[in-house]
């Protein structure tokens, strides 16, 4: 089992449309240094890391004079990338994890299996078009470029809310707190928490039950 502080991630992604540097310690203690050109996208990275206690880096530049989207979706991609190297072998990890967040009116649900099988079913409407500079349809967007990456099974679902500011900080809080605990260590299990004995990507393992 790794020690703590050891269980640290990252990853640097440069293409024609942005250039991104991601890096994640599990063992951390909620700092955060982000800065993506997208304010409101910021504001809930930092609550990902303050809420899932985790270190967090990233810095994103990307056509911002185009869209959103490349800038999301790349920081997803990193941000997942980083994630599954910092878990390593991912013995000893709780691997399931779960939690009902309220933000005022709105209340989320989120759930999480570190399975190697990713997957994302994101339940959630808005009433705005924008929160802030953040379109409101790039959350899903993140979210499945998160999954993907890290090789994740991810449920995200907003239960009700009328404040659309508050429903997206709902369900990045509730996003925090399962991968929290998920990725937290249990001290009545040393190996790795799968009847096969191992957990890897989806793109290395074909074998889908475990």
């Amino acid at each position: 089992m790794k020690s703590a502080g050891s269980r640290f991630g990252m990853y640097e992604r440069e293409t024609s449309e942005t250039r991104v540097y991601a890096s994640v310690d599990l063992d951390g203690t909620g700092k955060a240094q982000i800065s993506t050109g997208v304010g409101f996208f910021d504001h809930m990275l930092h609550q990902v890391a303050r809420h899932g206690a985790i270190d967090l880096v990233i810095n994103a530049t990307g056509d911002l004079e185009v869209d959103e989207h490349h800038t999301v979706e790349d920081v997803g991609i990193c941000l997942g990338k980083a994630v599954q190297q910092a878990l390593g072998d991912m013995r000893g990890i709780y691997r399931y994890g779960w939690a009902i967040v309220p933000m005022d009116e709105a209340l989320a649900m989120v759930a999480i299996d570190i399975s190697g099988r990713p997957y994302l079913h994101f339940e959630a409407s808005f009433r705005r078009e924008r929160v802030g500079d953040l379109p409101s349809e790039l959350v899903a967007e993140f979210f499945r470029s998160f999954s993907l990456h890290a090789h994740v099974t991810l449920h995200i679902r907003l239960i009700h809310a009328q404040n659309d500011h508050h429903a997206i900080e709902a369900i990045f809080k509730a996003f925090a707190k399962a991968f929290e605990m998920a990725t937290r260590y249990n001290p009545r299990q040393s190996g790795v928490p799968s009847t096969k004995g191992y957990l890897e990507g989806a793109s290395e393992n074909p074998e889908t039950s475990l």
